[in-house]
């Protein structure tokens, strides 16, 4: 350009650093560096950062402290440039500078370019010698673009992590809880051992659940004093504590009562004083004439299956034997015997009564529908809902078929809607007790739209509305196996057209758990269903000398 050929009369210089830092603003080089400074007192090997800035070729070199990041100073501030005082002090006190453009008197410098700079390079940042080992993604790139190196492997400059250490506490010295001592040696300022509060909200009493599990339990010795005595083992979930209690006996010569206070029992055989935490008694380990916990019903089975399956067509014709009726139901004192004989007495009590409660048989509690009615507009009546006819409305447009009765799920959906002031569960067996699967295609009445609030009888007779009636029909006897019928639902629920007598509460005495007699509780479990028991245990096989173990 023109600009550039001219020779200025002036002696200023001109630098044109605009191209530059526009194409490269922004751009930046890093790499990984240590110095070395162990030889110096008290040095070590320190880990660099250094970053060029390809927008004004300068150079910010930091220190890798995680705490305190640190930075040294940037080389090149020095100017390349003499400055001249033309008029000195002859114009007051004021002088005149310029720039030299002969660079009269300059000192030569050179600086570090990018093209210096490459791993393995050793980089003099004032007398502190920087190798670089390693570079980031960008840089690479542009060295392969730029001056075409290609190999950029790194230089191992990391040291390796010094072991870890083992903190070793000292043992405990008898004083307050073994936790306690632990917390006070794990730091200068002592804190109190952390509880576990989660578990003791969810198994803390609550109302009549205590969350208890209560044993049965004699002295195992032959002294004729003692081996008659009752002992109740009470072992509290809620913290993992134990209390044991003695009921009294008459004409036993023992008063009886607290026998052991409330805590954490510790488990025989460990050593008082040590760094470890000694093992308590949890929950698994009470159990019933076992030695590990018997409660899970998996592990039985597969223990039940490894005994029988060598005589498993033996097993089945016992417990066909003791089933002459054919109703694959038997009482659990013949399930307790047979399972005795079957295992060898290799199955514990607490075993045996696991597979009793698992293959028991539920008794299903009906629900009385007036009960339920009752309550509901209980809650209905106090918070003064009276929008009935909306609800008959909005079952009525949602059912688009005219059959009267809609999904139970729709019917909740719709009563949700409402804001109707009545627990999910409540609501749930409601809707239950008013579900009606109704087959009988003979004698069904048909709510028809065209004819109002009038009912038609289909009974097969000919009729100008017959195909119309028989869709209906048809359509009521596929959908209202799982449907409602909302119209008995609202009616149910209006309290003020149809008033349900207030249920009576019967008070019943409270019989609390702590007033255990010791008596060993009757089992809840008295009909056992045995053939899904034998069902899991010995798979499926065809048996034609029972018919009800035909599918086993």
């Amino acid at each position: 350009m023109l600009i550039d050929s001219m020779t200025p009369l002036r002696p200023y210089e001109r630098f044109d650093t605009l191209r530059q830092f526009l194409e490269h603003d922004g751009h930046v080089l890093r790499f990984y560096g240590v110095w070395d400074d162990s030889e110096s007192m008290f040095g070590d090997v320190r880990e660099m950062v250094l970053h060029y800035f390809l927008a004004d070729d300068t150079i910010e070199i930091k220190e890798v402290i995680p705490y305190a990041p640190v930075g040294l100073y940037q080389p090149g501030t020095i100017t390349d440039r003499t400055v001249l005082n033309v008029f000195g002090g002859l114009v007051g006190n004021k002088g005149r500078f310029i720039l030299d453009n002969r660079k009269t008197g300059a000192v030569h410098r050179e600086f570090y370019k990018d093209c210096d700079l490459r791993i393995g390079s050793v980089i003099n940042a004032w007398g502190r010698k920087i190798l670089l080992c390693d570079c980031d993604d960008f840089t690479k790139e542009y060295y392969k673009t730029k001056y075409g190196i290609k190999d950029f492997a790194p230089i191992p400059y990391k040291a390796p992590p010094p072991p870890k250490v083992e903190r070793i506490y000292p043992p405990y010295h008898g004083f307050g809880s073994e936790e306690d001592s632990l917390c006070s040696c794990m730091g200068l300022l002592p804190k109190p051992p952390i509880k576990d509060f989660k578990k003791f909200m969810e198994k803390d009493r609550q109302g009549l659940e205590s969350n208890i599990l209560r044993f049965l339990a004699q002295f195992v010795t032959t002294d004729p004093i003692n081996k008659d005595r009752k002992f109740l083992i009470a072992y509290f979930l809620s913290d993992d504590t134990i209390s044991v209690f003695e009921p009294p006996q008459r004409n036993t010569g023992i008063i009886g009562g607290k026998f052991l206070e409330r805590g954490r029992v510790k488990k025989p055989g460990q050593e008082l004083y040590k760094s470890e935490l000694s093992e308590y008694y949890a929950a698994n380990d009470l159990y019933v004439g076992a030695k590990f916990p018997m409660a899970n019903i998996n592990i039985i089975l597969n223990k039940l299956k490894v005994m029988g399956e060598p005589r498993s067509r033996e097993i089945k014709q016992i417990f066909a034997a003791t089933d002459p009726q054919f109703t694959t139901v038997i009482d659990y004192d013949k399930f307790r015997h047979l399972m005795l004989n079957i295992s060898d007495g290799k199955l514990s009590e607490h075993e045996i009564m696991t597979l009793g409660r698992y293959y028991s048989v539920r008794e299903e509690n009906e629900m009385d529908s007036s009960f339920l009615l009752a309550v509901a507009q209980e809650h209905l009546k106090k918070n003064n809902i009276e929008n009935f006819g909306q609800l008959l409305a909005t079952f009525e447009y949602n059912d688009r078929k005219k059959c009267g009765r809609l999904a139970s799920d729709k019917c909740r959906t719709i009563c949700k809607s409402f804001r109707l002031p009545l627990a999910d569960d409540l609501l749930r067996a409601l809707l239950a007790v008013g579900e009606e699967g109704t087959r009988d295609t003979g004698s069904v009445q048909v709510a028809l739209p065209q004819r109002g609030d009038s009912t038609l009888k289909v009974d097969g007779s000919d009729d100008s509305e017959q195909n119309r009636r028989e869709e209906l029909c048809e359509c009521l006897c596929e959908d209202s196996k799982e449907q409602v019928d909302y119209k008995k639902l609202v009616d149910g629920l209006n309290w003020r057209k149809n008033p349900i007598p207030s249920f009576e509460t019967v008070l019943m005495p409270l019989q609390y758990e702590d007033e255990w007699n010791g008596q060993p509780p009757t089992l809840p479990v008295k009909k056992i269903k045995y053939l899904p028991l034998i069902e899991d245990v010995f798979g499926l096989e065809h048996d034609t000398e029972h018919p009800t173990l035909d599918k086993c």
